[in-house]
């Protein structure tokens, strides 16, 4: 059974560095994720990797600032968030979906909501 737990959200000024955990219950898909959810706003992709060979896709507003990454030895999937901004304040989960490689690697939220399994989440907040 699917299980997710993140941590590692908190409170930063922007500019600032946070590194978000995703521990799993060592039954996972080979696509995972995460994403994000600001208040009044539709979730979305904020990176993907595909462990069967490590491809990666991160969306073009956290390009060259996140990095995703999973070891696999720990379950655990990891999310290291560099030069942070306001517009990155959101309730950040992690996901695992039975995603082939072209459909884990990019923004096709669609497919999550309606086969994927997401964590809690974990709130993250910039500020200025």
């Amino acid at each position: 059974q699917v299980h997710l737990v993140e941590s590692g959200g908190g409170s930063v000024l922007a500019g600032g560095s946070l590194r978000l955990s995703c521990v799993d219950s060592g039954y996972t898909y080979n696509c995972m994720g995460w994403f994000r959810q600001a208040p009044g706003k539709e979730r979305e992709v904020v990176a993907s990797i595909y462990t069967g060979d490590g491809g990666t896709y991160y969306a073009d507003s956290v390009k060259g600032r996140f990095t995703v990454s999973r070891d696999s030895a720990k379950n655990t999937l990891y999310l290291q968030m560099n030069s942070l901004k306001p517009e990155d304040t959101a309730m950040y989960y992690c996901g695992t979906g039975p995603f082939i490689r072209p459909s884990c690697l990019g923004a096709y939220v669609d497919k999550w909501r309606g086969n994927g399994y997401w964590g809690q989440g974990t709130q993250v907040t910039v500020s200025s």
